[in-house]
Formats: C-alpha cells, structure tokens, sequence
C-alpha cells in the first residue's frame, strides 16, 4: 500500500475529488492539501514526509512546495498531473481525468 498525496490551490476541488475517488483504490492510502493560505487544508512538511509519490495539479503548486519545503521535496517522487483549474469538486470530466492521469504513476 501506498501513501499518495494531491495537490491544488484550495484544496476545494481537484485535489480534494482525487483524494475521495482515489482513497483505498488497490489499497492506497490517499490525501489532499492546497498550497494556499486559504486552503481547506493547507500543505504541510508533516504531509510532505507521508507521502510516497506527491501529485500537483499544475507545476505553479511544485514551485511553491520547493519554496516552502525545500529539504522535504527534495528526495520526493512528485508528478504533474497539468489539470488545470476548472473543474468543480466532484465534476465527472475531472474524475475522468484525474483516474487517466494516475493510473500510470500509482504504484503496486
């Protein structure tokens, strides 16, 4: 099992619909955070140094994790999904996209 961890902005839509759609799939232990202040909930090192393989929804959420968290992000397998921010919580042209996307990186 393993510990994959989804990154958005605010945590309200993207990464939050692939921590819901994606938690317990192969036996993954899923979670999600934002890297905005307004965050529903805000990333953290402590998440950080969970996760096994991190996923940013854009490359604009990796540069902010390098700036915050540069010793933490260092040594992290951290893949770019490139969605972009336009699908509501849940949207079902989302979770298409987020199931395509992952299922390549997600590891047995």
């Amino acid at each position: 099992m393993s510990k994959l961890l989804f990154i958005c902005s605010r945590n309200k839509w993207r990464s939050l619909t692939a921590e819901t759609v994606l938690n317990g799939v192969d036996g993954h232990e899923v979670r999600s955070a934002g890297t905005e202040p307004q965050a529903r909930v805000r990333v953290t090192e402590g998440h950080i140094g969970w996760a096994d393989v991190i996923f940013v929804m854009e490359k604009k959420h990796l540069r902010r994790m390098q700036e915050k968290f540069p010793h933490a992000i260092s040594e992290k397998r951290v893949i770019c999904l490139h969605i972009p921010d336009e699908y509501e919580y849940m949207n079902a042209d989302l979770i298409q996209l987020l199931q395509a996307a992952v299922l390549d990186y997600m590891p047995d």
